[in-house]
């Protein structure tokens, strides 16, 4: 794929989500959906391998990118990545400067729910695809109720779900 095409569709996911992980439905849609150039497998890898690095969540766009385009692709994720908040600036103070208004306050919460379903309309398909063993599932519920129920560090769940992976 042209790194500067894989650009353009990880920046418009980047655009189009207000966290890391909740751009992750729109790459999905472009990239595994429509152009077929991953799988859900290739996209799991990706994220899951992005996500065990130090950094923002975001960055799993740089190993989607390497996925896809090898170095190329990785530069164009990386870009993808820190264009946004180049732009984010003009839109943080217009927004600051509204966030007394109760329609401002109410459009922000639904962009964020918004987001929260995103997020799940991704992830159902992911699982799916990911969840092939009982352990796996066990996975899965464990660092769910990990980090909701016991608020657990997000880096000791990845730590235990890798041990957990070595030794099964």
């Amino acid at each position: 794929m042209n790194p500067v095409v894989l650009y353009l569709l990880l920046l418009k996911a980047a655009l189009t989500s207000f966290s890391g992980m909740t751009s992750v439905p729109v790459v999905r849609e472009d990239l595994v959906v429509r152009r077929r150039v991953l799988t859900d497998r290739e996209l799991n890898a990706a994220i899951g391998v992005s996500r065990a690095a130090p950094g923002p969540n975001g960055l799993y766009m740089v190993g989607v990118g390497y996925a896809v385009a090898g170095i190329p692709g990785a530069l164009a994720g990386a870009a993808a990545v820190v264009t946004p908040a180049f732009l984010v600036i003009p839109l943080v103070r217009y927004v600051g400067r509204r966030a007394g208004n109760p329609a401002v306050r109410r459009s922000i919460q639904a962009v964020v729910l918004a987001g929260a379903g995103l997020v799940l309309a991704a992830a159902i398909p992911l699982a799916v695809d990911a969840l092939d063993a009982w352990w796996k599932a066990a996975v899965a519920l464990g660092a769910c109720v990990a980090m909701v129920v016991a608020k657990v560090d997000p880096v000791w769940v990845i730590v235990a779900a890798g041990l957990v992976g070595l030794v099964h």
